[in-house]
């Protein structure tokens, strides 16, 4: 076990986790809400320390980013344990695992790994993925800077339930970041996820405004945020807050976990495209088998950029960021 890097002493030998907006107050042998960070006599811990549940070579569009280096390749790993929980996860067998329940954990070294991601020539670094990377801060910030000074590429996928000060020291290292709003109302965080939006509206404020690059999911629910008019204050928000430049992306849900309804059905998903092309410049469709929604084309002309499908990707369209048609600035890496 490793220990915490944010957390205070309170009496009686319990801690409060500072690491993301929880705020976990921890009694002496027990854990936060994430399942992974334990109070042993009054020290907090981590038990994910360079233990990886997956570890996989995986296209960078997969993650999903789409404007951050296209038709290249990342290595991507992920521990257990998340400080959400989601009805709807998609991973739970780990991001929701208890110690024990996930058999399959094995250690690699920040060596290892940073080997791995140098063997293969369209590797252009490390992800940070399948469960909430934040759980695992201090492994992901150990490896992330080896990663940097190799002149390789960190990425963070992650719901942004973060507080801001780990926020800011992860600035330093992670190059892109992929964060989830899985949706516009205070009253779904709160009861299908057990958190709160409005860090997390925070948090991807304070990535734009660092500079780095930033791609945006929203998971599309049947009946539970699915209507038009929520779907367009999110949107807004997003064009004035991050600007109309801000890469979304629309995934089509599927049950799983403890929300067992229908998938999304994919008209809605149509609808909700068209709906937030006449907010933002740059939206796609996941979860979805269909071309549409899936290629990039320069929003100042229409000239074809990226075309993409099943994670074939031809870049045929572009030059150093610029459009090769009418030579403007297309915000992609």
């Amino acid at each position: 076990m490793e220990r915490a890097q944010y957390y205070e002493t309170l009496s009686d030998r319990r801690v409060r986790c500072t690491l993301c907006p929880h705020f976990c107050s921890i009694s002496d042998g027990l854990r936060g809400i994430c399942h992974v960070r334990m109070n042993r006599d009054g020290i907090l811990f981590t038990d994910v320390d360079s233990r990886y549940s997956a570890i996989h070579m995986d296209p960078i569009e997969k993650k999903p980013l789409y404007h951050f280096f296209p038709a290249s390749s990342i290595l991507s790993l992920g521990t257990k344990g998340c400080n959400m929980r989601c009805k709807f996860c998609q991973n739970h067998e780990i991001s929701q695992a208890f110690p024990g329940d996930y058999p399959y954990m094995r250690v690699i070294s920040d060596e290892e790994i940073q080997e791995i991601a140098q063997e293969s020539k369209s590797c252009i670094g490390v992800a940070y993925t399948y469960n909430e990377p934040t759980v695992f801060f201090e492994s992901m910030i150990t490896l992330a800077r080896k990663i940097k000074l190799a002149d390789l590429k960190n990425v963070m996928v992650t719901n942004g339930y973060i507080n801001a000060d780990p926020l800011d020291e992860l600035l330093e290292y992670i190059d892109a970041f992929n964060i989830d709003i899985k949706a516009y109302r205070r009253d779904f965080y709160k009861k299908y996820t057990h958190s709160q939006l409005d860090p997390v509206l925070e948090s991807l404020k304070t990535v734009r405004k660092s500079g780095k690059h930033l791609e945006i999911t929203h998971l599309v629910i049947p009946g539970l945020n699915s209507k038009e008019k929520e779907f367009e204050e999110l949107l807004t928000w997003v064009a004035e807050e991050l600007g109309p430049d801000t890469v979304l992306h629309l995934s089509r849900f599927f049950p799983a976990y403890q929300l067992i309804i229908d998938p999304t059905p994919v008209d809605l998903l149509y609808r909700f495209y068209d709906i937030a092309k006449e907010y933002l410049n740059y939206v796609y469709l996941g979860n979805v088998n269909t071309r549409f929604g899936n290629d990039t084309s320069c929003h100042h002309c229409g000239q074809e950029l990226v075309r993409r499908f099943n994670y074939m990707v031809e870049v045929i369209g572009m030059e150093n960021g610029r459009c090769v048609a009418c030579k403007k600035q297309v915000f992609i890496c």
